[in-house]
C-alpha cells in the first residue's frame, strides 16, 4: 500500500549514517515522524494510511519500548497485543523469520494465558504475572539477543524501499 503520510529525510544524511552503520539512529529517524504523527492524532487507525514498512517501523518500536522495559508482559498487559499479527507477517515478508517465529510464539502463549491477562486488573495482579508466566523470561531474553540484528534488517530494507517510508531530499 501506497503511503499517505510521507516525512522529507535528507538523503545525505542518510547515506552518511549507512555508511557508518549508524542503523539505531537511523531507524529513530524514521520512527521518529510516524509517532508525531501517531500522537497528533491519538488513534491507531493512522497505521492504516501507512505503508507496509512504515507500519513495521512503528509497531516494532511499540514492541522494542515495551518489551525492552518490561517485557512481553507489559507489552501484553498495556493492550498492544494487537499490534503483533501485522507486525509479524511484515518480519517475514522483508526476511526477518527468526523474531518473526518469536513473536508468533508470543501469540500462542497469550492466546494459552489470555484469562490469566484479562483477570489481572490491579498493580499486585499485574506484577504476579511475571511470577506464573515464567515462559515469557525466555521469550523476553530471546528478543533482546535479536533486537539489533532486526532493526539492521528494518533499516535495511527501508533504505532500499525509502520510497515507500519518506521524500528523499538533497
Amino acid at each position: 500500500m501506497q503511503s499517505k503520510f510521507l516525512p522529507a529525510v535528507n538523503s545525505d544524511i542518510v547515506k552518511n549514517m549507512m555508511e557508518l552503520g549508524q542503523y539505531f539512529e537511523l531507524y529513530d529517524l524514521f520512527t521518529q515522524p510516524l509517532h508525531e504523527e501517531l500522537y497528533q492524532r491519538q488513534s491507531f487507525a493512522f497505521l492504516d494510511e501507512l505503508s507496509g514498512a512504515q507500519q513495521l517501523l512503528l509497531s516494532y518500536d511499540y514492541v522494542r519500548m515495551q518489551v525492552l522495559q518490561g517485557g512481553f508482559i507489559q507489552f501484553i498487559h498495556n493492550g498492544y497485543i494487537a499490534l503483533l499479527p501485522n507486525t509479524i507477517e511484515l518480519l517475514g515478508e522483508i526476511g526477518l523469520p527468526e523474531m518473526a517465529k518469536l513473536m508468533d510464539d508470543v501469540l500462542k502463549v497469550f492466546v494459552l494465558n489470555k484469562k490469566v491477562f484479562d483477570t489481572a486488573e490491579s498493580v499486585q495482579e499485574f506484577a504476579r504475572l511475571y511470577d506464573e508466566l515464567k515462559e515469557f523470561e525466555i521469550i523476553d531474553e530471546r528478543f533482546t539477543q535479536l533486537n539489533d540484528t532486526t532493526v539492521k534488517g528494518i533499516i535495511e530494507y527501508v533504505v532500499r524501499h525509502i520510497t515507500d517510508v519518506a521524500i528523499f531530499e538533497s
